[in-house]
């Protein structure tokens, strides 16, 4: 029976990290006037076990010096951005937020251009 209950726990944690996924590129892309902040999208939220904490993975368009920007500027509209999720999801608490750069699609794209070099060469 507890099994069942865990399940239950980890399915309402991955449905509110969308929404909060959600919510938070909405509010990243059209409410935040910090010059800072480029283009930036939200990749994923990844919840913690007790929900009171929340790793946002982030891709911004440019170069590192622009990356490193952005995330100063999300890092200081962090109370901002808990406090319209509180609003707009009815949570009784929003998750603590920390931003981090998702370096996937980088390390995705290296991966491929490797796997090309070595087909080539098995030719």
């Amino acid at each position: 029976m507890w099994n069942l209950e865990n399940r239950g726990q980890k399915y309402h944690r991955e449905r509110l990290g969308e929404a909060l996924r959600e919510e938070i590129e909405t509010i990243v892309e059209g409410e935040l006037g910090d010059p800072r902040i480029g283009l930036v999208n939200v990749n994923g939220v990844e919840l913690a076990t007790d929900g009171r904490s929340a790793r946002v993975l982030v891709n911004v368009d440019g170069d590192e010096q622009e990356a490193e920007r952005s995330l100063e500027g999300l890092r200081a509209a962090v109370g901002f951005i808990r406090h319209e999720l509180l609003e707009r999801l009815r949570l009784r608490r929003a998750p603590e937020l920390h931003f981090y750069l998702d370096r996937s699609p980088q390390f995705e794209a290296r991966v491929k251009e490797l796997l090309q070099r070595t087909k080539k060469r098995a030719r």
